[in-house]
């Protein structure tokens, strides 16, 4: 079924220990995903659903299985802490039939050496939001790990209450994060710190072998896949909601959905975390977060810039400034794009920037606005909800902001930069249809779902809500309450980890 062929374990074995999954006492299905496992070449149809179960619970290792726990570390909340997979087991990694290396990856698959204090489980509604948030955002276009199957497996974990308990699979490019090279750092030897390096050139950056300085190369090529990263996660008002370093991949995949969310209003202050007290990973703090993190990543990796530390820090804080640069010069690429615009001139960050404001006066849907800016100014045509007889300033969460004086007079100016456009209409419509979605995984619709799974077993909502998010950009008659933003008694303030 799986074709494996793991190299990880060929670093030295400080990195990782093996460990079997903890078997569990009734493993059943609660969701698989057909289409990924179509991807990857795996025929579900050859085996029963048990054995699925089984198999996706870790019971069953499948042939060529080398399961193992990984050790990296991490900075959580600005705090330094020797980590490791304490409730996830790597099966191994998988050839699909395009020929790309993937992980497969049980979360919840039972307690390892890295585990502390922990039961090593979790629990089947972060599971559930985990596959629900990363399929979106696959479809949003925004990279990201995947979720294969999650099943719920017979027992009871403890958390504020005692919830049923689940395992998800989960694929990703790899799970090697910041914090895996901060545990390499932290071994003192040289030897382990530059296997980790050329491995992951070879897995993930292998044009940066032939760099004068492939560490430094390396580094730049990180900092690059994250800048794309979080310019998409800004687009759709994602928020991540713990950005520990253990929680960046260098793949520049999306990883670790525990407390995420998306934005309704618009605030750069925007926290749904229940752990993040102080907003340290509120909306618009991510880039500087991902800047944070990026910084631990490059003091990881010093001794293999230059031997000389001044040097060595100096080519670091080079290479980190063109992060920013990269980032401040894709985010304002990204605006234009919702907002139409082409052939960039110079106060376009200020017309951006005036919107926002207006938007966060007067507490408007971030990705309603942007879709009902098209539709107010273009022609209602097929996909437009002015096409149905919605006018744009009856669209959920924005007819305030329409009403406004503030909004009345940027307007103004955006068609006046609309018609300097090089290209027509029809084109800066297509233009921003293609950078703003219809449907996001509205919290409301998420947790309603959620909790339907877990006290009930209804999954139909589930089902429906994964039907509407794998086409986003589509809109699609009779759907209006997923596109809607929460009524008053339907908003969800805070989100939460699942450990």
């Amino acid at each position: 079924m799986f074709t494996f062929d793991t190299t990880y374990s060929s670093l030295p074995s400080v990195f990782y220990k093996l460990q079997k999954p903890t078997p569990v006492r009734g493993a059943t299905l609660a969701v698989v995903n057909e289409a990924l496992a179509a991807e990857l070449g795996l025929h579900l149809a050859d085996w029963p659903q048990a054995t699925q179960a089984d198999m996706f619970a870790g019971n069953l290792l499948p042939e060529g299985a080398t399961p193992f726990a990984q050790a990296y570390a991490g900075h959580q909340f600005g705090r330094f802490t020797m980590l490791g997979d304490g409730r996830a087991i790597m099966l191994g990694e998988h050839i699909t039939p395009a020929g790309t290396r993937v992980d497969v990856h049980l979360k919840g698959a039972g307690r390892t050496p890295y585990s502390r204090n922990g039961d090593g489980r979790a629990a089947l509604g972060p599971m559930l939001r985990e596959y629900i948030i990363s399929e979106a955002m696959h479809a949003l276009g925004i990279p990201t790990t995947r979720s294969l199957a999650v099943v719920t497996t017979g027992e009871k974990v403890q958390r504020q209450t005692m919830l049923p308990g689940a395992v998800l699979t989960r694929i990703a490019a790899s799970h090697i994060r910041v914090g895996t090279f901060e545990f390499a750092a932290m071994q003192n030897n040289a030897h382990a710190l530059q296997s980790l390096v050329d491995y992951t050139i070879k897995r993930h950056f292998p044009a940066c072998a032939e760099a004068q300085n492939p560490a430094l190369a390396l580094f730049s090529a990180v900092a690059s896949a994250q800048a794309t990263l979080l310019v998409h996660w800004m687009r759709v008002g994602f928020i991540h909601g713990v950005m520990n370093t253990d929680n960046m991949a260098l793949s520049g995949e999306t990883i670790d959905y525990g407390p995420c969310a998306f934005m309704d209003a618009y605030s750069n202050n925007t926290v749904f975390s229940s752990i993040d007290d102080g907003g340290r990973y509120a909306y618009g703090n991510q880039p500087f977060i991902a800047a944070w993190n990026l910084a631990c990543f490059a003091n990881a990796l010093l001794p293999c810039f230059h031997p000389e530390h001044e040097e060595a820090v100096h080519m670091a804080e080079e290479a980190l400034e063109a992060f920013h640069t990269t980032y401040a010069q894709g985010w304002l690429a990204m605006m234009r794009g919702k907002l139409g615009l082409a052939a960039p001139q110079d106060d376009d960050e200020q017309l951006v920037a005036d919107l926002l404001a207006c938007m966060e006066q007067h507490h408007a849907d971030y990705t309603n606005t942007f879709r009902a800016l098209g539709a107010e100014e273009f022609p209602a045509g097929a996909g437009h909800p002015a096409s149905a007889g919605n006018s744009t300033g009856a669209v959920s969460g924005v007819s305030p902001l329409f009403a406004s004086p503030e909004f009345a007079a940027w307007r103004t100016r955006w068609q006046a930069r609309l018609a300097a456009n090089p290209m027509g209409v029809p084109q800066a419509m297509q233009l921003m249809q293609q950078h703003n979605p219809v449907y996001i995984p509205r919290n409301h619709l998420v947790e309603a779902a959620l909790r339907s799974a877990e006290e009930q077993g209804d999954y139909a909502p589930l089902h429906n809500l994964l039907g509407v998010l794998a086409a986003p950009y589509t809109w699609r008659p009779g759907l209006e309450k997923y596109e809607a933003g929460p009524k008053s008694h339907e908003r969800v303030y805070q989100t939460f980890c699942g450990t």
